[in-house]
């Protein structure tokens, strides 16, 4: 047995080595942060993608906007320069999936209110119901934090395009004028302006993954 022992020891030794070393690998592997996947148009459900950019496979960002928000105040890119933020698509008479969006996205508020790197951005599908005044007594009843979450409303066409074009978050209700039908959807944006999650508003447990996943996001900037 011992002259077994010996002539095998070379190929023991290797082994044993080539062991550690896996389970090393498998250890790392393992515990490697999970990277957040950079969503393109051609990614989502047609229904929520305009048709001009359903073929786009890469470099999609948010495109510039300029919209006004509950306090009146002018928010553009500019706001949002450097930050990770949530989009929905809401409005303020809605009796249906809107109030449980909100009761999260005030969720989510509670939770980033110390992060100075993440907003919330509301875009109303009704802006000609939507006027500041009504954003302001929605966002009052709602517990909107002015400095973490707006609320915005402006020209339709514009909102419609930031929907289909750019957040691919509403479906199209088939009208001229540019009708929108809102979704439960929630659109995590990075730094770049670009898509990094989606989320159902309503679903408790994909709020609790936006959560986790908005720290990934974070932590890929340090």
């Amino acid at each position: 047995m011992l002259a077994f022992f010996k002539k095998y020891r070379l190929f023991t030794i290797v082994m044993s080595c080539l062991s550690v070393i896996i389970l090393i690998t498998f250890y790392f592997a393992l515990k490697k942060e999970r990277m957040l996947k950079v969503y393109e148009p051609e990614d989502f459900n047609s229904e929520l993608v305009d048709p001009s950019i359903q073929h786009v496979r890469k470099y999609h960002t948010i495109k510039d906007f300029k919209l006004v928000n509950q306090n009146g105040d002018t928010i553009t890119q500019e706001t949002y320069k450097d930050k990770i933020y949530v989009a929905d698509f809401f409005f303020t008479t809605c009796q249906s999936i809107c109030p449980v969006m909100t009761k999260n996205m005030a969720l989510i508020q509670k939770e980033i209110l110390d992060d100075d790197d993440i907003l919330l951005l509301s875009h109303s599908v009704t802006p000609e119901i939507d006027s500041v005044a009504q954003l302001k007594r929605y966002a009052i009843e709602k517990g909107v934090i002015d400095a973490k979450w707006n609320l915005v409303t402006g020209d339709r066409k514009q909102i419609y395009d930031l929907a289909r074009k750019s957040y691919m978050a509403v479906k199209s209700d088939g009208t001229e004028g540019y009708g929108m039908i809102h979704t439960e959807n929630f659109v995590l944006i990075d730094k770049e302006k670009r898509v990094r999650g989606t989320y159902d508003g309503t679903n408790d447990e994909e709020i609790q993954e936006l959560l986790g996943d908005i720290k990934i996001l974070k932590k890929s900037y340090k």
